[in-house]
């Protein structure tokens, strides 16, 4: 029997490093907690969290995998690439996601002054104080205008504000699907297309990127991610076994008050699936 196979794994989450809501400690003694086996950190841009969130896994016999995750620019659309199992001190790596943080500085800045310019002031101040790390997104944002009473909900920041073609919107051109591929792969990890479910592309459109992706290099699809619906899963089932590529999964997870994405219960790999762990050694 297959020890592996009735592990409950989690290869996508985030920490304070990023815009998770809990230090990268605290998240992996929530993901004990959850009952999760395995375990990747995959804060966004930034490797910072993972010597912390290692050595708390290490603690409590929590297997524990390098992990990030890359914004990609590919055909207009922001993708996400999970890169999972890879030498942490690789140079290439290290210098291409430094700089990304500085494209995203330079986001920040931009959007404070869209919000300062329709009377919303002190927002790059106020979304600081909500980063604990090297990153400021739009999350931190979101928090400054939710606790402010600029609106009432986080989603509503996104729908009102900081959303795509909204009016505190910047729209970065990040670096290339290739470019991301080859930072993973030349630091030994394997590349993984993040939610593959949630860019809302056309069937034509999430082929056309999977290809893109397998031809840089690519690897692994996510299969099973956060809350999504179980056709959502069988059509990414489909895609793995059309590509040739390996399966994942991962929560999502943010922190609490994403009540929709929770640890610990992600449903196993369906047996059709190669999963990208099957590429580690035990």
């Amino acid at each position: 029997m297959d020890s592996n196979k009735y592990k409950q794994y989690d290869l996508h989450c985030h920490s304070t490093a990023s815009d998770g809501e809990l230090s990268p400690v605290a998240l992996v003694q929530h993901a004990v907690k959850c009952g999760v086996d395995v375990l990747a950190l995959t804060d966004h841009d930034v490797t910072d969290g993972l010597a912390d969130a290692a050595e708390e896994a290490q603690r409590h016999a929590l297997e524990f995998y390098s992990g990030v995750e890359i914004s990609v620019s590919w055909n207009k659309h922001l993708i996400h690439i999970v890169g999972l199992n890879f030498d942490v001190e690789n140079k290439q790596l290290q210098s291409g996601l430094a700089g990304l943080r500085e494209q995203r500085d330079g986001r920040a800045e931009e959007m404070a002054r869209r919000l300062d310019n329709i009377g919303i002031e002190g927002s790059l101040e106020g979304a600081a104080s909500f980063a604990n790390g090297q990153i400021l997104s739009r999350t931190h944002f979101a928090r400054f205008l939710l606790q402010n009473g600029h609106v009432k909900t986080m989603q509503e920041c996104f729908d009102r504000y900081l959303g795509a073609g909204k009016r505190a919107y910047v729209e970065v051109e990040w670096i290339s699907l290739a470019q991301a591929v080859e930072w993973i792969t030349s630091a030994g990890g394997q590349a993984v297309i993040a939610h593959p479910g949630r860019y809302k592309l056309s069937a034509t459109k999430l082929r056309r990127l999977i290809e893109d992706f397998k031809q840089a290099g690519g690897l692994g699809l996510e299969v099973i991610s956060g809350n999504q619906d179980i056709n959502m899963t069988r059509n990414m089932v489909e895609y793995v076994r059309r590509y040739e590529l390996f399966a994942s999964i991962g929560s999502d997870y943010h922190g609490p008050s994403q009540v929709w994405r929770k640890m610990g219960r992600m449903p196993v790999l369906p047996e059709s699936c190669e999963p990208i762990w099957s590429l580690w050694a035990g």
